[in-house]
């Protein structure tokens, strides 16, 4: 994905932020929870771009939420893999808060959670279809993060986001390892 912006489209939203596999706070991340207000004041004028990035995001994160709540009542997940999407819903929940409290500090107003998501359930009929939904989310949000990096006004920003995409990148990776298949596919990604 070449632009952040571009991910208005709904199927890119939902694919932007699912996953995430040992949550570390960057020092960016831990100056946005503190609530520095030089961070804020950096944002200037890119500002509003930079919300507008953090929103998607956070829209993103809340699908992420809703979607592992999807696994996780299915009934389809064994003990140890349902263990394991509770803890990658865990860490959604944590970039959740973390992005609508910075979208708060910089003055704007954090999207809220869809009453209903289009999840493709009537495809998930086993434990594997719904790693493979989970791991095709994660995907996206490792493109998404990727593409979204480099386009914030305010770099502390960046690399509080590049945080993210690592957890992003952790996920998709076990998801595919649970699935059988390599879990690194390639040495870069795009």
């Amino acid at each position: 994905m070449s632009s952040f912006l571009q991910m208005s489209s709904p199927l890119v939203a939902r694919r932007l932020f699912l996953g995430h596999s040992g949550f570390v706070l960057s020092g960016a991340a831990v100056a946005l929870l503190a609530g520095k207000d030089a961070l804020a004041a950096k944002a200037g004028a890119t500002g509003a771009q930079d919300v507008q990035i953090l929103n998607t995001a956070l829209g993103a994160e809340l699908e992420a939420i809703a979607a592992y709540q999807l696994g996780a009542d299915s009934k389809l997940l064994q003990p140890p893999v349902l263990e394991l999407a509770l803890g990658f819903q865990g860490h959604h929940k944590a970039h959740a808060d973390l992005l609508s409290k910075t979208v708060t500090k910089l003055g704007g107003k954090p999207v809220l959670a869809k009453a209903k998501y289009d999840f493709p359930v009537d495809q998930l009929k086993a434990q594997a279809d719904v790693l493979k939904f989970a791991a095709g989310l994660e995907k996206g949000a490792v493109s998404a993060y990727l593409g979204a990096v480099p386009l914030f006004g305010n770099r502390d920003l960046a690399k509080a986001a590049a945080s993210i995409l690592g957890d992003e990148a952790m996920h998709w990776a076990i998801l595919r390892q649970a699935l059988g298949e390599p879990p690194v596919p390639t040495a870069f990604m795009s």
